[in-house]
């Protein structure tokens, strides 16, 4: 089963010879090495790029150990290079080698070469590894399958693909496995045994307990308001455990340097600024938040969140979390401050969406739950609702965009209706 990730395989190409070490960042488990040795090598060789200018090293594996060594690799590579053409150079695993950066620097004087490495423990996950390479790093981020990658190998329907996708999630190892139980046990060991594990031995955390429950709080407050302080209370209250905001705080950062969750901060739509206090969070990847939680606490509108903003992720966008103040009449008639949510304020370029997330319209009281925000945006950037379900966009009276989530996921322009 071959999984195309075009997205990806384009952002390859539209780099190549650009004279920047190609950084193809991302979770562990998301499938970098197979875009870079499979899907952009076949691409290198159907273009007509020689075989022996295409240099491979996996130094995760035993018939490459001795190139870990970064003087015997950094030599191996020169050798490699009989002529004055242009060589490919694909690293795998790159973290394998000490001082792998003053290699891939020493490499980056040579004309002829194009450089291109992935790495898969969370040292080189770290955000900022394109920091290392003194200006000259261009990262690729790649992330878990897109439900449009995943139903594209799906064997059923929909409906069916919808529901294992928002359970198990798109890492493509769980779109080869058949049983629920073997996604499920697949799920819970990568969490505990490669995440997790990596995130504590790199930033050498003592109380492994503390960071454990924080992932758990984390996963079960995924499309709420929440902030360090708030966690630190709720461990002091319900778990007796004193959990300071500055570790919680730092540990978050970790699990975002790992690329485990993603922030979302909170935009004053009407101030058009930034508010630091309350964020919220996601998960990279579905299934491995509700493999956390041995898959309870499956709200499907929370999940829909997640699904929402990671797709928006995926295709190249800003997403904040967009809130208000309006001012409305009580019931005694009084006017009051109320202040209104936006799931979400898109941006790219110029262009600016504001999406609410819904799993369904199907009563005056949602409609009026899910417009209300949106009546309230004071300019005329498209407003969109994302609903649960099959329902190809319509406009409602109002100049809202209604659209089914298969729509939205299917169609990668679905922003433009």
């Amino acid at each position: 089963m071959e999984i195309r990730r075009d997205n990806y395989l384009k952002q390859l190409i539209e780099r190549k010879n650009n004279g920047m070490v190609k950084v193809v960042t991302g979770i562990r488990r998301c499938g970098k090495s197979y875009l870079l040795f499979t899907l952009f090598k076949r691409y290198l060789l159907e273009n007509g790029v020689a075989p022996d200018h295409v240099i491979e090293i996996a130094l995760d594996g035993i018939e490459d150990e001795e190139l870990r060594d970064p003087k015997v690799c950094y030599e191996y590579i020169r050798d490699e290079m009989e002529d004055d053409g242009i060589y490919y150079l694909l690293l795998d695993e790159v973290q394998f080698m000490p001082r792998f950066e003053e290699v891939l620097n020493s490499l980056l004087r040579i004309k002829n070469i194009d450089i291109y490495v992935t790495g898969s423990n969370s040292r080189f996950l770290s955000s900022d590894i394109v920091t290392e390479f003194r200006g000259r790093g261009d990262e690729v981020r790649i992330y878990p399958l897109s439900f449009a990658e995943f139903y594209s190998v799906y064997d059923g329907d929909y409906d069916d693909a919808w529901d294992d996708y928002m359970t198990y999630g798109g890492l493509p190892q769980i779109a080869g496995l058949q049983s629920e139980r073997r996604k499920a046990d697949y799920l819970k060991n990568i969490f505990v045994n490669v995440y997790l594990k990596d995130v504590i031995e790199r930033n050498r955390i003592q109380n492994e307990e503390e960071i454990g429950i924080l992932v758990n709080v984390l996963a079960s407050s995924i499309g709420s308001l929440t902030n360090p302080t708030k966690i630190a209370n709720t461990f002091a209250s319900g778990r007796q455990m004193q959990y300071t905001n500055k570790t919680i705080s730092r540990h978050i950062d970790f699990l975002e340097e790992a690329f485990l969750i993603s922030k979302a901060a909170r935009y004053d739509i009407k101030g058009r600024k930034y508010i630091g206090a309350n964020q919220k969070y996601y998960f990279t990847d579905p299934g491995l938040r509700n493999a956390r939680l041995n898959f309870r606490q499956q709200e499907p509108t929370h999940l829909m969140e997640n699904i929402v903003y990671n797709e928006l992720l995926i295709r190249g966008y800003n997403v904040d979390v967009g809130m208000m103040d309006a001012y409305e009449k009580n019931k005694e008639g009084k006017r009051v401050r109320k202040q209104l949510e936006v799931d979400f304020v898109v941006n790219q370029g110029s262009q600016r969406y504001y999406i609410q997330v819904a799993c369904d319209l199907s009563s005056e009281q949602k409609q009026e739950q899910e417009f209300h925000s949106l009546r309230n945006i004071p300019d005329s950037f498209k407003k969109i609702i994302i609903v649960n379900g099959s329902k190809k966009p319509w406009r409602n009276d109002e100049g809202f965009v209604i659209m089914g989530m298969k729509y939205f996921l299917l169609n990668p322009d679905s922003l433009e209706f």
